[in-house]
């Protein structure tokens, strides 16, 4: 479909649907549809399955999540002038003058999504189509047409970000440090996120988490006899919820990325909720996300610490646990091949979590899915409030035998923090006048 086309097209604000095709997104969490009006909740819908069926690695999918939120937000709120926008001073121009909203945040989701996973274009198309009508009006394409031209400044703006960036050939030091590990023996992989530009850190080690606890610590104790007994392969003391709980948070192909941005388009289907107050959450989730991951990656870079069946199979040697080596031991599930601490998961889920948290309350009750459980397409668990998710996610790493649970306390502090500074600092409301703050990220 030619832009010419698109941006002649108009937006069905009135009667927009989305039809149910494989490629078309309605994206429901426990039978609440998302409501058929909000185009930034169906395209951000669309960026899941489109991250889904590349199978894109959950580092790579927070940074296509946050572009393309950040981009949205900046389309959508530059013509709503309802708070400082992400980047006002890289987009420059004003919008243009009756511009369409939900119009900009096609424009922008679409370039987005087109320019980061191409493979997926077909996808996209689909969806684009669903979401326009064959009718051309003047609002819509200029909202349209802000919205690409938003998006494409943000895409030049993470041009250069570091993403590209080959890190220097990793060499393999003595123990206790980090080794490569079974099945891939592999690493450490994903290295360039640890000096990747931050999206609203002042650094990536602004939220340095410090040394982890002393290999001859008690507490270094505790947590290697936990993950031993717990996160075997063989444990006879892990239960049947405790596997499924580390298979579902590990996913098939589902990652952080996709499995938070579904949770946040459930509780953002609402009616009160504004076209604007939405392309903030899900710009705000995912910033929070993104920055954690750098944050994660500049630790596990930092301290270059090893994985649990590394641990265990030098255990005595270099620890004060009293146990004896194992070179036998497995986990439930396979090493990552990066170092262990802090844990990625854990930070980026703390992060997402602290967010919605701050917008919706700590003890909102949802669900979230995952395609990780064998044996069946998607698996569905509910939570009381957000924090007992963030600790039901320790124990799975724990369970799957690759990580210590300090490592899982720290990254959920870390996430915590970046996303209270997030929410603190970015896309903050206007009090005056309604003129648009063309600030910067951080």
């Amino acid at each position: 479909m030619s832009l010419k086309r698109i941006a002649a097209a108009a937006i069905c604000l009135a009667t927009l649907a989305v039809p149910g095709t494989a490629q078309a997104s309605t994206h429901s969490l426990a039978g609440a549809p998302i409501a058929s009006a909000d185009v930034v909740l169906i395209w951000n819908g669309t960026m899941v399955d489109a991250l889904l069926a590349a199978h894109t690695p959950a580092q790579t999918g927070t940074r296509v999540g946050a572009i393309v939120q950040t981009a949205v937000f900046d389309a959508v709120n530059g013509i709503t002038r309802q708070y400082t926008q992400y980047r006002g001073d890289v987009i420059g121009a004003a919008a243009p003058a009756g511009a369409s909203p939900a119009a900009a945040a096609v424009g922008a989701a679409y370039t987005t999504l087109v320019a980061l996973l191409p493979s997926q274009k077909g996808m996209f198309d689909t969806q684009l189509a669903a979401t326009l009508a064959t009718n051309p009006g003047q609002s819509t394409a200029r909202g349209f047409t802000w919205g690409q031209s938003v998006a494409n400044a943000i895409l030049a703006l993470r041009s250069t970000d570091g993403f590209t960036t080959i890190p220097p050939a990793y060499v393999v030091g003595a123990l206790p440090s980090w080794q490569p590990a079974p099945p891939a023996f592999a690493g450490p992989v994903f290295r360039q996120f640890a000096t990747m530009t931050p999206w609203v850190m002042t650094s990536s080690s602004q939220f340095d988490p410090g040394l982890p606890p002393a290999l001859t610590s008690l507490k270094y104790t505790h947590d290697f006899n936990e993950v031993r007994d717990l996160g075997s392969l063989t444990s006879g003391t892990r239960s049947a919820d405790q596997t499924e709980v580390a298979e579902f948070w590990a996913g098939k192909f589902d990652t952080v990325a996709t499995m938070w941005n579904r949770v946040a388009d459930s509780l953002a289907a609402r009616p009160d909720r504004s076209l604007t107050e939405n392309a903030r959450l899900l710009a705000l989730m995912n910033i929070a996300m993104a920055d954690a991951v750098i944050a994660v990656w500049n630790a596990k870079n930092t301290y270059n610490t090893w994985r649990p069946i590394t641990a265990i199979a030098n255990a005595g040697i270099y620890d004060n646990t009293g146990a004896s080596p194992d070179p036998t031991w497995l986990p439930l599930l396979p090493t990552p091949p990066h170092q262990e601490y802090p844990s990625g998961h854990s930070g980026v889920s703390s992060a997402a979590a602290a967010v919605l948290a701050s917008a919706f309350g700590q003890d909102t009750h949802f669900v979230a899915s995952s395609d990780g459980v064998p044996g069946v397409a998607s698996t569905t668990r509910s939570y009381a409030s957000f924090s007992s998710a963030i600790a039901e996610i320790a124990v799975a790493r724990i369970a799957a035998g690759f990580h210590f649970r300090f490592s899982c306390d720290t990254a959920a502090i870390m996430g915590s923090q970046i996303a209270g500074y997030a929410t603190a600092t970015q896309m903050v409301p206007l009090h005056h006048g309604g003129e648009v703050h063309l600030g910067g990220g951080g």
